[in-house]
């Protein structure tokens, strides 16, 4: 999607407030012996409140609202009587539509007692996704984002899961294009358009490079290595990037 109108930019920022109010209040429950389902409830009833939808249960029939992965599950995890332990990272990824517009962003928290390292790699994760936005404006190579994911990893040691993209369009679909892969790539001569909508969503990793089906559909595993990713949807402004769900 191009944004060409504010009132498109109000839409999309009110389908964004949906969405990270939902992950700030599930973020805020989460504690140990709570089940992935319970999570999903609420944030159902926080969609329901903002008048949003859930994209992937209206979109591509997902068995959920949101998509909640508890370690080892690092995506597309999905509510059943799974109970949250003491130390998970759980990975809360919500993504919805309100009036037209979606929107789509996600947060790996701790769940205390917080180990050094399973925090910084959260916190790794969280830099790669902000360091990239701060450099997406019009006019850019597409391929400041994953160059922005690459540095961070490298610089704290870590991989990039390389068969999950780094980058959707959105807006008015769930995913649109431009896609664009999380390693960086030398062909991509592709520029970032003022008014573009983009899901930026790295997934930093303790040292797996590639996301494995598991027993149940949907869901994806990095055997052996810790995951995190973070996620926001954004729109390249004049002056730079707008997030719509903060």
């Amino acid at each position: 999607m191009i944004v060409k109108s504010e009132e498109q930019l109000q839409g999309l920022k009110a389908c964004g407030r949906a969405v990270a109010r939902a992950i700030r209040e599930l973020g805020a429950a989460l504690e140990p012996g709570i089940t992935s389902k319970e999570l999903d409830d609420l944030a159902r009833r926080i969609l329901d409140e903002e008048g949003a939808v859930s994209a992937p249960e209206s979109v591509y029939k997902f068995p959920g609202a949101t998509c909640i992965s508890i370690e080892p599950v690092i995506a597309h995890g999905w509510a059943d009587s799974q109970t949250v332990k003491p130390g998970d990272l759980v990975n809360i990824d919500v993504s919805a539509s309100k009036n037209g517009y979606f929107t789509d962003a996600g947060a790996t928290f701790i769940v205390p007692p917080v180990v050094p390292e399973k925090q910084a790699l959260v916190e790794a994760a969280r830099r790669a996704r902000d360091n990239a936005i701060a450099l997406a404006r019009a006019g850019q190579s597409m391929q400041v984002i994953p160059r922005a994911f690459d540095k961070e990893a490298k610089a704290g040691g870590y991989t990039i899961i390389e068969n999950l993209l780094g980058c959707h369009g959105v807006g008015s679909t769930l995913h649109d294009r431009p896609e664009i892969y999380a390693v960086p790539d030398r062909r991509d001569q592709r520029k970032l358009q003022e008014g573009m909508v983009i899901a930026v969503e790295p997934f930093l990793s303790t040292g797996a490079t590639y996301a494995a089906d598991g027993e149940r559909e949907w869901e994806l595993f990095t055997p052996g290595c810790l995951t995190a990713q973070f996620e926001h949807t954004i729109v390249i402004g004049k002056k730079g990037p707008i997030i719509v769900t903060l």
